[in-house]
């Protein structure tokens, strides 16, 4: 019975995917060759390994973007996620391959076949996820987890576990301070899952050997030097392995590409945004009269201090007691104008003069106001850390993170970005920036008390 409900576990969980991919694939081989093939057959004849080779290129390109943006992980991610995902990615892949079979036909091509091809197929994706989220819920139902923490609240982690009911249930919470041999007797007895947070390494070290040798699933929130190690290199002194870390920094072909896409595409986005920058520097001046862009002193690789170049989405005064405070998620200050260009992120698009002046990146820890930093490395002198790479217009903590993410939690983020570097990274990050536009609580405030409580519990490391 075990080995039949194994089984179809795995049949959900490979060929579901599988199976969206070739229904889209159908619909476009559809337009393709009732549509497109008939006006490049004018100008070039294909036969059946030429077809296939456009099917195949339209099937790559799509399991690429999916996979990127997470089109593919209906059951794992929300539904609403999922669905943003596969629209993405047709998007994406539909305008790719439209300039391609143009390219074939040596002029353009009809615009109307692809669009209803898409509306089509984004039909067919929202139908699809619907199905496969509901089989996912059926088969794999939630895991039960026993919350291990120390002192820190576990409001926050219980908040996040309780957003996705479909995937998680929080059975119960126990504190280190009942014992390791009491928690370890609840997790043989109830041969739950369990979730390590926030406890002391020791302890913790020791309920990881336990859990993995007893076959109990673990989840546990990284601490600083968790997250420096798995960025190290791996070596072998004779028969001993060794983990090597060492003072980051990149090498001349690293930094030569990064550059060079910083550049790049800057100049592309400055020139296709350029309408954009027009009407919002209109509608910020018509609004109070006030001045179009806000310059801000922030700190970029190695502390240096820049004026960073905003659209100015608050109040002229909003600062008038000279005191520096992110935004809250109410916050009065920000003008409506304002309100609308944070929403969809227009106030960033000046930051292009920042990445061609070099003093930002496209991919990068955020900049900080110096007196931010000031107050997190009053309580987090691990902070300082993010610093040692160029600031960047989006990062690994904007992509995965919130903007009223814990700055603890940002930085762990960070550093993961750090430790993991390469241009892979830089390109794929960017690609699921264009997401994160479109997800509105990527653009929320902090909540009240978050700048103070930046780390509580975590200094047994």
């Amino acid at each position: 019975m075990n080995n039949k409900t194994d089984s179809i576990k795995k049949v959900t969980a490979l060929e579901m995917p599988l199976l969206g991919i070739l229904m889209q694939v159908g619909l476009y081989a559809i337009l393709w060759f009732n549509s497109y093939y008939p006006l490049v057959r004018l100008k070039l004849k294909f036969y059946i390994k030429g077809h296939l080779l456009v099917l195949i290129i339209y099937f790559v390109l799509l399991v690429f973007f999916m996979a990127t943006y997470g089109g593919l992980r209906a059951g794992y991610m929300k539904r609403l996620d999922v669905v943003l995902s596969q629209i993405f990615s047709l998007l994406l892949v539909n305008i790719i391959s439209y300039f391609q079979d143009s390219l074939l036909r040596n002029w353009t091509l009809p615009v109307i076949p692809i669009l209803l091809c898409t509306l089509a197929q984004t039909g067919i994706g929202i139908a699809w996820v619907i199905f496969s989220d509901a089989v996912y819920k059926r088969v794999f139902p939630p895991a039960d987890l026993l919350l291990v923490h120390g002192d820190r609240p576990t409001d926050e982690i219980r908040g996040k576990f309780a957003s996705r009911p479909d995937r998680y249930h929080v059975r119960e919470d126990i504190s280190i301070h009942e014992g390791l041999d009491r928690i370890k007797e609840k997790l043989l007895l109830e041969r739950t899952a369990v979730v390590l947070w926030d406890i002391p390494v020791q302890e913790r070290n020791d309920l990881m050997k336990f859990c993995y040798s007893n076959g109990i699933r673990m989840y546990m929130m990284p601490k600083i030097p968790d997250v420096l190690i798995k960025g190290s290199q791996q070596l072998h002194l004779f028969d001993t392995p060794l983990y090597m870390t060492r003072e980051y920094a990149l090498t001349f072909n690293q930094r030569l590409a990064k550059r060079s896409i910083d550049v790049i595409c800057a100049l592309i986005l400055l020139i296709l945004t350029s309408p954009f920058f027009l009407i919002t520097a209109i509608l910020v001046k018509a609004y109070d009269g006030g001045p179009v862009f806000y310059r801000q002193t922030r700190c970029t690789i190695g502390q240096k201090e820049f004026k960073i170049i905003k659209f100015r989405s608050m109040r002229v005064d909003a600062e008038r007691d000279g005191v520096a405070r992110l935004a809250s998620e109410h916050d009065t200050r920000i003008t409506p104008i304002g309100r609308f260009i944070r929403k969809v992120r227009i106030d960033e698009l000046p930051q292009l003069v920042n990445i061609l002046k070099g003093e930002m990146s496209f991919v990068g820890p955020r900049p900080e106001r110096p007196e931010i930093i000031a107050q997190y490395v009053e309580e987090m002198p691990e902070f300082v850390y993010r610093m040692k790479v160029k600031a960047g217009l989006a990062g690994y903590a904007q992509v995965y993170g919130k903007y009223n993410t814990t700055p603890y939690d940002k930085l762990k983020l960070d550093l993961t970005y750090i430790q993991n570097y390469s241009v892979w990274l830089d390109l794929k990050l960017m690609l699921l920036t264009l997401k994160i536009l479109f997800t509105p609580d990527a653009t929320e405030g902090v909540e009240e008390g978050q700048t103070t409580a930046l780390r509580q519990g975590e200094k047994d490391e």
